[in-house]
């Protein structure tokens, strides 16, 4: 596998947290699971997964419960989030490049030839990010997946 270098990558706990609210967002409304099977279904490992976890819930994308019937279950909020808003409740604020940090002022912006291009493809993302719902995406998931069993817990 050749090797990426590039520091504009998407975190791999991004990638997990996208990839287990769509997982969550195709399952039965009131659909709960455990962190195995959230681990299972999305290829990440369990302890680093947790913490993808937690941030979501504080995020309120999804909530938890301990406990025998307990699991991980996605919230109306969280059915109805971007993949922007996912991205950032894990990573923080999706900036391209650090002149457009907001409240920062950049001393180069005035002059420098490149500005207007980092700001073009910052906008250009980020409109990307903002119309990829978490619903849409999961009923497109559920198009193209197989028919296995979704192993939920009920109380």
């Amino acid at each position: 596998m050749e090797r990426c270098n590039s520091s504009m990558q998407l975190t791999r706990a991004a990638d997990y947290g996208v990839r287990v609210m769509v997982y969550l967002a195709a399952l039965p409304r009131d659909g709960r699971v455990s962190l195995l099977s959230l681990a299972e279904a999305t290829g990440a490992p369990e302890s680093f997964l947790s913490k993808v976890l937690q941030a979501l819930t504080r995020a309120r994308l999804i909530s938890s419960r301990r406990g025998q019937t307990g699991g991980f279950e996605i919230s109306l909020r969280g059915r109805q989030a971007s993949m922007r808003e996912v991205i950032e409740a894990i990573d923080g604020p999706v900036i391209l490049n650090v002149c457009l940090v907001a409240g920062r002022s950049c001393a180069r912006k005035a002059w420098c030839p490149a500005h207007p291009v980092w700001a073009k493809a910052q906008k250009a993302m980020l409109d990307v990010l903002d119309e990829a719902f978490i619903a849409d995406l999961a009923a497109q998931s559920g198009k193209s997946r197989s028919s296995d069993p979704i192993p939920l817990l009920r109380e």
